[in-house]
């Protein structure tokens, strides 16, 4: 038997290695697009290195089903098979990612995708790999040199194989930033610094350096986002707020592009930036998000370990096409595609996981949450609520199995829990409602401008983060924009069409009047006028269909994740 488990996980690690290869290679081409100003090629470089990870599993899978034929759900051999790959990826740099894509083909290949702790890679934890002072993997300026030659020497440490449109100018917006921010308020000390991590971090337009100054005897994280506009390469503004940072590597986003040969260093430094995020969502951001999804596991099985609460049905309006449940102590919820859904929905479940794909395959924008998609997923059962359980027999009972003390849900998604966002409206002060609903308006027009069609724009299929940001989590019904024919209301003509008790005019499959919107888009009437003057656009079918033009144009719209008042040049093109 180890005779038969030794070629088979050697080819386990022969899939590892194309993996990283391939995906070092499609991140490697980021930096070459962003030069070109190439944002077609950007964003299907971006589609085809989420898609990569799937397709090589599905064929190494197909090898593995037809090699151990009736022996795929044999324990013993697949103990047999990690043992020698752990042997192969010990001393592998990227062992945390080898682990990962181990537990991948293990799940896809035994019978019933079963999460075994036993037999997977799931306690084994990541191992925080801190950057060395002299790291090669790090720009080191000291305050010795002067804060106007260090910005000098960053800007060209960076190169990005274009001129920059105004380098003076630059230097002097991130000096006087540099000033404001830091100088201001502490002073420069022997041992005071700046190092910056060397691999850029790309995605749809821009390219960000990520850094940090010791001073005040701490560390000061940092981020400059530079874009390439059809005049050359600017800096667009220096960002040193932390909820900023933070919301650049939000659930919400993309993953971004950067080369990252030891990714745990990177995560190390990401970390020390951005300490409150978790080191699953920094995977995450760097685009290693299957690895992400291991460390969310394993991460949620130790908070079985030290909690005691009960999953309940997730508060608000219950859903027509997936049943929603949470754990109170866990900042996630749970969500099941319901085994019938009722009318107006006619959708299949089939469909309803092709949305979910879609998303994950498309550019968030800051306003869609990134899933997991989980499969045999583990609950104690003495953990599930009595009405939790009667609300999943209710609605989803073919999903779920009951073994020895667990209940087994076959298909679900997590995802980040938020306030619905008509539960916040319900009790909310004017003020922080007037905040809301102009974030909700500017979350449905900035969907549309990355060719996303919300479908339901109701206020209960959207949520607030921790940071008050309106987010869209309800993707059954989303469309994409060019798909849809944006109308006006024709007038009545005569008495019998003004009183007609249904439309007396033809509607067609992907017809939208977003005049209708103004009747049933928010409901508190100190909130309603501001909203309708604040997002007149909304209701326009000619702004809908000029972003549906541009967009059928080939056109890329950047959504920025700042507020566009800090930018150095506010309203510049890109």
């Amino acid at each position: 038997m180890p005779q038969r488990a030794r070629p088979l996980a050697n080819r386990i690690f022969e899939g590892f290695l194309t993996y990283t290869e391939t995906f070092k290679t499609y991140t490697r081409l980021a930096p070459l697009y962003f030069a070109q100003r190439n944002w077609p090629a950007t964003q299907l470089n971006h589609r085809q290195r989420l898609r990569l990870y799937k397709d090589l599993l599905f064929q190494l899978v197909k090898i593995f089903q037809q090699i151990l034929g009736k022996d795929s759900g044999n324990r013993a051999i697949w103990a047999l098979i990690r043992q020698e790959y752990q042997l192969l990826i010990a001393e592998r740099p990227d062992v945390e990612l080898a682990e990962t894509f181990f537990n991948s083909v293990f799940r896809k290949t035994f019978p019933d995708n079963p999460l075994d702790e036993e037999l997977m890679f799931v306690m084994e934890g990541y191992s925080s790999c801190e950057i060395r002072e002299n790291s090669e993997l790090l720009h080191t300026y000291p305050a010795e040199m002067g804060l106007e030659q260090i910005i000098r020497q960053i800007l060209n440490d960076f190169d990005f194989g274009v001129p920059y449109m105004y380098r003076e100018q630059d230097v002097a917006f991130l000096v006087e930033g540099v000033k404001e921010v830091i100088l201001t308020r502490y002073r420069v000390e022997v041992g005071t610094k700046t190092q910056l991590l060397k691999p850029v971090f790309y995605r749809n337009k821009a390219a960000y350096l990520i850094g940090r100054t010791f001073v005040g005897k701490k560390w000061m994280p940092f981020i400059i986002p530079f874009m390439h506009g059809p005049k050359g390469i600017y800096v667009d503004t220096l960002i040193f707020d932390p909820n900023l940072m933070s919301h650049l590597f939000s659930f919400t986003r993309s993953y971004f592009m950067v080369e990252a040969e030891v990714p745990s260093q990177i995560i190390g430094f990401l970390s020390s930036v951005i300490p409150h995020k978790k080191i699953h969502e920094l995977y995450n951001a760097i685009g290693f998000n299957k690895h992400g999804k291991t460390l969310f596991y394993r991460d949620f099985l130790h908070h079985l370990e030290t909690s005691t609460d009960q999953f309940v049905v997730a508060p608000g309006i219950k859903g027509m096409v997936m049943t929603v449940f949470a754990l109170p102590s866990l900042n996630i919820v749970f969500k099941l595609i319901k085994d019938h859904f009722e009318p107006p929905k006619n959708m299949t479940r089939q469909e309803v996981r092709e949305k979910y794909k879609l998303v994950s395959l498309h550019d968030r924008v800051g306003r869609m949450a990134d899933t997991h998609e989980f499969e045999s997923f583990k609950i104690p059962l003495d953990r599930v609520s009595e009405e939790l359980m009667k609300e999943l027999r209710n609605t989803t009972n073919s999903l779920l199995d009951i073994r020895e003390n667990y209940l087994i849900i076959k298909h679900l998604y997590t995802e980040r829990k938020m306030v619905p966002l008509n539960i916040f409206l319900e009790s909310c002060s004017t003020e922080d409602g007037l905040r809301a609903v102009e974030d909700y308006g500017r979350a449905i027009l900035q969907l549309a401008q990355a060719d996303i069609f919300p479908g339901d724009m109701m206020t209960k299929n959207f949520g607030l983060t921790r940071q008050k940001r309106v987010i869209f989590y309800d993707y059954d019904e989303i469309e994409f924009l060019g798909d849809m024919n944006f109308r006006e209301k024709p007038k009545p003509q005569n008495f019998e069409q003004i009183y007609a008790a249904e439309p007396w005019y033809e509607i067609h499959k992907n017809d939208v009047f977003p005049e209708d919107f103004r009747r049933w888009m928010i409901g508190r009437a100190d909130l309603k006028p501001h909203f309708l003057e604040y997002h007149r656009d909304l209701f326009d079918p000619e702004y809908w269909n000029s972003l549906k033009t541009r967009i059928q144009s080939g056109e890329l719209i950047h959504a920025f994740p700042y507020p566009e008042e800090i930018r150095f040049r506010p309203g510049e093109p890109v």
